[in-house]
């Protein structure tokens, strides 16, 4: 099976492990001598509209990836940073 870039960053990365959502596929680290995809990035969100900076981009090994599906990616990921994991504000706000 083959993918581009644009195709990974359209799925949601989801943590086995919890269920968390981690978010989308923003880029990915290559390894130009061996040709191979080494892990995939979520960048960080913003904090007050990037004017406080923003949160750690989350890096997954290719080796934590355990099936790439239609809509999501489910990967194993031991440790996420807590204010790294994507929340939907919204929800907690307002409830479903």
């Amino acid at each position: 099976m083959t993918a581009k870039l644009c195709d990974l960053q359209r799925k949601e990365l989801v943590n086995v492990k919890d269920g968390t959502k981690i978010g989308y596929v923003d880029d990915a680290i290559i390894d130009i001598d061996t040709a191979t995809v080494k892990s995939l990035v979520v960048y960080g969100r913003l904090k007050f509209f990037g004017l406080l900076g923003r949160q750690p981009d989350i890096i997954i090994p290719w080796c934590d990836i355990q099936i790439i599906g239609e809509d999501t990616i489910l990967v194993t990921a031991d440790q996420l940073p807590k204010e790294a994991v994507h929340k939907n504000k919204w929800k907690e706000l307002f409830g479903e």
